[in-house]
């Protein structure tokens, strides 16, 4: 079911709408999705740039870390352009290691389709995409490579592949999905039908970030006090776990100052929060997760993520007019 559709159920079934106390697209746009896409592209760029330089992993790791950065800036965005390039961006988590699986095929076969980018996008997209070039750069299976191997034009198509994608997302935003936003509910608008289902729509990304950060960032790592995962925490060999959920979080919160308009103590509180809480983590990685009292502390960690949660919803979804119990993983 489409977003809008979706929405447009949801708003028809509920009872009583008022017109929302706040809700700043055009803010969110114009200091949140847009610039954090121009970001990414251009972090994407410069990681290409590198590439055709230096193939070597210690000489694309920075170049590769920026773009990580740029991308946690925006990876909580699953709507428009987005929803699609996300998983070949960005796929992970990846339970199975279909990605790495899949590099090593390559690898062993030297599989021409690892040395012309237009060929690379035919490839599973678990093999894509900055999770696939971290395995390339951080694994010491696939990292020993030398300058002129496969492993090096892989690693130089797998980058201009990344760019490409990223600067075709930064372009369909700027000149597609962002005016359907702006101009929701405009006659020829069959995206977004009323400002209404815009203003719902950036909400649910704005949720489902937190969700996923607590959900998926956290839980997948933390499994069960039985049974801890810590390599399936998000880019453990890179060491940068913690990274990313700081980085997304702090994304999160300046996307709902946009939305609000207005700062809002009760979410900013408990943003800050977060904050304090993630600075009792001792591994950046999340590979002591075994241990009781590192267990705790991410457990902590996770809880103080889920009160954001309920206070945007509290705070920011209920002046929108969206009900109280929202969950922005029901439906489509």
């Amino acid at each position: 079911m489409r977003l809008s559709l979706a929405f447009g159920l949801f708003m028809a079934a509920t009872p009583v709408l008022t017109a929302p106390a706040f809700a700043g697209v055009d803010a969110v746009l114009d200091s949140h999705i847009l610039p954090g896409t121009a970001a990414f592209a251009e972090a994407a760029q410069a990681l290409d740039a590198s590439a055709a330089a230096d193939c070597q992993p210690t000489a694309l790791q920075p170049a590769w870390n920026a773009a990580m950065d740029a991308w946690m800036g925006i990876g909580h965005l699953r709507l428009g352009p987005q929803e699609q390039a996300t998983l070949t961006i960005a796929f992970w988590p990846d339970s199975r290691n279909s990605g790495r699986r899949t590099l090593a095929r390559m690898i062993e076969s030297e599989d021409p389709m690892g040395l012309e980018t237009e060929d690379f996008a035919q490839v599973s997209a678990a093999a894509r995409g900055l999770y696939a070039l971290e395995t390339m750069l951080y694994d010491p299976q696939f990292n020993a490579y030398d300058s002129g191997s496969y492993e090096c034009s892989l690693v130089q198509v797998m980058v201009a592949d990344l760019a490409e994608q990223a600067t075709d997302l930064n372009a369909a935003w700027l000149q597609k999905f962002a005016p359907e936003l702006r101009n929701a509910g405009a006659p020829d608008n069959a995206l977004f039908l009323s400002e209404a289902e815009a203003e719902a729509a950036l909400f649910t990304q704005l949720h489902g970030g937190v969700e996923f950060n607590a959900d998926q960032r956290l839980g997948q790592v933390m499994g069960t006090p039985e049974r801890p995962a810590p390599t399936r925490a998000e880019t453990w060999r890179s060491g940068r776990s913690l990274r990313n959920l700081t980085l997304s979080m702090d994304a999160l919160h300046r996307m709902a100052t946009a939305l609000a308009e207005t700062p809002i103590p009760a979410v900013d509180e408990a943003f800050a929060s977060v904050a304090y809480f993630a600075g009792a983590v001792e591994d950046p990685a999340f590979q002591d997760v075994a241990d009781p009292m590192a267990r705790l502390r991410l457990e902590s960690l996770q809880g103080r993520i889920r009160a954001v949660g309920d206070a945007l919803s509290l705070d920011i979804g209920e002046a929108m007019g969206i009900a109280p119990g929202f969950n922005s993983l029901d439906g489509d």
